[in-house]
């Protein structure tokens, strides 16, 4: 479903492009072997080339330009053999040099794309403009003490992925589904950690608008540093919303950069926006070039896991689940991984259907993600052979797995020890069943005129057993005795 803004003077859409800053896994920094261990003591993960000391030469983190082509490859993206560092000069109180050392001209990872799934079960391909490598800065610390504010450079020099999108985004909803995926194939690539909460994952939003059929782009804002999804959704909104009232009160929409505030809902203006000539671009001086070699990049690829797209599609190719749910159990790795242990040994629809629903509304309550579960994959697939021969019906498959979950224990223990197993044995069913008919006339009644009503009969017989009974058996007794009566 297209998304349009309603005007005064007309039918409006936005544009939207994302700047995504992904923090690369490694132990040291993109120049120096400082640590990049999140929650550090202020200032104790700096060496004198993140604190900008004078004479101090940068050298590259192999690690980190190896993670930076991984990710390129997972966004199917061209991969520049030849890339330069250059320091983009601005000037904070937290970037102890004066400059950044990024890239511009020559990125590591050129045009590449990411595929998002919408609803209704069409998909739309976003482009990504460049990937580049950059430093990040320190961080202000302003509430930290009274009158002052103080500079923690544990983060200055940590490498950064940029990932730069072409303007294909048209809401806010697309948006998000964009940072979701974005994540999904970070985390699937171990590249990042995709933690927004700890900064791992940062994102800039461009946004302009422009009224339907309308060619051509119209001024851009940047919402800086937005930290999490449900953030970049209300920004976006806000911002599309701001720039059509000013267009339509006869105004123009200024270039320039602008904060969120969470608390307010609304973006605020930080400062004009710089063009790339304002931070004077110029190659590092102190860096060559980073050469990779066919081989090398060869290498990395051969060297990429499975990626969400592709086992999106050969859970729905193999083991028959719709795409909705192959989305959703490819969504974290740590997932895709539980389902295939468990499909391995059970039905996969019944493996997928417990893995999302049942463990996954467990793991949610209990504020787990499925790494912390209390049920191994073994275990669950032992439940569903138990449910598959009839030893559990479904009502009692969940009561058990309520008490995996809480326990730990197998579930052919917790079904001996609390004699749990169902009960196929209707000479025992019986007695019950003839009693139900003659104390319930009137309900007899009313199911030959609504067949239908055999369930209300047996909800009576499961109650009264326990959830015990096997409710097709039931049925099975109840059909020709309610006939007959």
């Amino acid at each position: 479903m297209t998304y349009t803004i309603k005007g005064a003077t007309g039918e409006w859409e936005v544009v939207c492009g994302l700047e995504v800053h992904a923090q690369v896994t490694s132990e040291a920094k993109l120049f120096s072997g400082a640590a990049t261990v999140y929650g550090g003591a202020p200032n104790s993960q700096v060496s004198p080339i993140d604190a900008g000391m004078p004479g101090m030469l940068p050298v590259v983190n192999r690690e980190c330009v190896a993670q930076a082509v991984r990710t390129g490859l997972g966004l199917e993206a061209e991969i520049n053999k030849v890339s330069v560092f250059e320091r983009k000069n601005y000037f904070y109180p937290d970037l102890p040099q004066g400059y950044q050392i990024s890239q511009y001209q020559h990125p590591i990872v050129g045009k590449g794309e990411i595929h998002l799934d919408l609803e209704g079960g069409d998909t739309k391909t976003v482009g990504i403009t460049r990937l580049h490598l950059e430093q990040d800065a320190g961080k202000s610390m302003h509430d930290a003490q009274d009158g002052a504010s103080l500079i923690d450079l544990n983060r200055s020099g940590v490498a950064l992925m940029e990932i730069v999108s072409e303007p294909d985004i048209r809401s806010p909803d697309e948006a998000v589904l964009y940072m979701r995926k974005l994540r999904t194939i970070l985390r699937y690539l171990g590249t990042c950690d995709g933690n927004m909460e700890e900064g791992s994952l940062r994102c800039d939003a461009n946004v302009s608008v422009r009224q339907v059929g309308e060619d051509g782009f119209r001024t851009r804002c940047e919402i800086k540093n937005v930290n999490s999804m449900r953030f970049v959704a209300r920004a976006i909104e806000y911002e599309a919303k701001r720039q059509i009232e000013l267009y339509e009160q006869g105004g123009d929409v200024e270039q320039e950069t602008r904060l969120f505030d969470s608390n307010k809902g609304e973006t605020r203006s930080m400062r004009s926006k710089e063009e790339a000539h304002d931070y004077r671009y110029f190659p590092d001086p102190d860096l060559l070039p980073v050469e990779l070699t066919d081989d090398e990049i060869e290498g990395w690829r051969a060297g990429l896991p499975e990626l969400p797209d592709a086992k999106k599609q050969r859970f729905i190719d193999d083991f028959g689940l719709g795409a909705y749910d192959a989305g959703v159990l490819v969504a974290e790795r740590a997932t895709a991984d539980y389902f295939e242990a468990v499909a391995a040994k059970a039905e996969p629809k019944a493996a997928a259907n417990w893995c999302i629903n049942e463990l996954g509304g467990l793991l949610n309550k209990a504020g787990k993600g499925i790494e912390q579960s209390p049920i191994a994959p073994d275990q669950l697939a032992a439940l569903l052979a138990l449910l598959k021969d009839g030893t559990l019906s479904g009502k009692l498959a969940k009561d058990v797995f309520a008490l995996m979950f809480e326990t730990g224990d197998d579930p052919q223990k917790i079904v001996k020890d609390r004699a749990l197993e169902q009960v196929t044995d209707m000479s025992s069913i019986e007695p019950i069943i003839d009693q139900l008919i003659k104390d319930n006339p009137g309900q007899v009644e009313t199911y030959k005129k609504n067949p239908k009503v055999i369930g209300w009969f047996t909800g009576q017989v499961m109650k009264a057993t326990g959830g015990k009974a096997n409710p097709q058996a039931v049925q099975q007794v109840l059909k020709p005795k309610l006939d007959a009566a």
